[in-house]
């Protein structure tokens, strides 16, 4: 009933993550509370018309109602609310955050949001993140990369564009923001978390359908908003991705490598 209420009625997005549906669920009751106080006002507002109109109550009465229904009503809604965020809401954000995967089991991700991009970083061949500082931080250094480290001179690090995880793989992203906030949003993995200067954020999702699906910023962050919804998140396989690392691999060891002579 919930699924086709979210696919039909709220027209919901496509699910593409573990535990979307769950959130989906969460927005179906919510939204069933909706329905039932949106019918309860309008019931009891054509029955104010009726009940005191000029013909049946020509001599205003200034006593006002006795009843005791609006106060039982009342206490209802707030029973309701209180089962959407206690029983609900409460322990599926406390199931999010508590079972984080282990990083060497799931695709480590660090994005850094700027205006008006997103910035990516990999650990490279060596499976390991360089050190960072944010004192280090700057327009050629946007992860604030020690180049102190060796571990970090083989990190792949990316402007704008794809991020590329793979197919029922954890993923663990650690989020943070150059400037202002910003609000790392992917729809299709029900995922939203805002980027807060001088914090790193981490979070996680495991995307269960292959595809593309589009990387929003969620949070008004200047004139160039728009300009952060360009990127994706491409679902595939480990081979693809296997074939995509090793590619911007070979790119970060040319880099390195410098410029050739051929004399």
């Amino acid at each position: 009933m919930n699924d086709w209420f979210a696919s039909n009625i709220l027209g919901m997005p496509q699910r593409a993550a573990l535990g979307a549906k769950p959130i989906d669920d969460l927005i179906v009751w919510v939204h069933y509370l909706m329905a039932v106080l949106f019918v309860g006002w309008i019931i009891y507002f054509g029955y104010t018309l009726w009940r005191f109109n000029a013909k049946r109550s020509a001599k205003a009465n200034y006593a006002g109602s006795k009843s005791s229904m609006p106060k039982y009503i009342e206490i209802a809604v707030v029973l309701a609310e209180a089962v959407l965020l206690l029983v609900i809401a409460v322990p599926l954000w406390g199931k999010n955050v508590q079972q984080f995967p282990e990083p060497k089991n799931a695709t480590v991700i660090q994005i850094m949001a700027q205006q008006f991009g997103w910035n990516y970083r990999y650990a490279g061949l060596d499976g390991q993140f360089g050190a960072q500082d944010m004192k280090l931080i700057s327009d050629k250094n946007i992860f604030g990369v020690d180049p102190k480290d060796p571990s970090g001179k083989d990190d792949i690090q990316l402007y704008n564009g794809n991020i590329h995880v793979v197919v029922n793989k954890p993923v663990i992203i650690y989020l943070s923001s150059k400037d202002v906030i910003h609000s790392f949003k992917v729809v299709a993995m029900r995922m939203t978390q805002d980027a807060i200067p001088g914090l790193r954020i981490p979070l996680t999702f495991t995307p269960t359908t292959p595809g593309r699906y589009q990387i929003e910023c969620a949070q008004l962050c200047g004139g160039g908003h728009s300009a952060m919804a360009g990127g994706f998140v491409l679902v595939e396989s480990q081979e693809d991705f296997n074939q995509w690392m090793k590619a911007q691999e070979a790119k970060v060891a040319a880099a390195a490598a410098g410029p050739q002579s051929f004399e």
